[in-house]
């Protein structure tokens, strides 16, 4: 008899049925990540439009990323804020 465990189960659902990705995060306007509502695998785009696996490394340039679209808007919305 084969046993399987809770966390196998979502994967191996996923490796017959496919993912189903929702966004999780907007960076910015063309960089998304996504995550997998069964086994929550994360992947995110890349600059070219691809598709790849979301690491250690890419979730810090996009926290970096993301923190200097934050502070350009809030520098832009400051300044449309001061002409008005």
């Amino acid at each position: 008899m084969i046993s399987t465990s809770k966390t196998s189960l979502p994967k191996m659902i996923c490796s017959i049925l496919g993912h189903r990705f929702m966004r999780s995060k907007q960076i910015t306007t063309h960089i998304k990540e996504y995550k997998c509502d069964c086994c929550g695998k994360e992947v995110t785009t890349h600059t070219n439009g691809n598709v790849v696996p979301l690491t250690e490394d890419l979730k810090v340039i996009h926290q970096g990323l993301e923190q200097l679209v934050l502070r350009r808007s809030r520098k832009k919305a400051r300044r449309l804020k001061a002409t008005a």
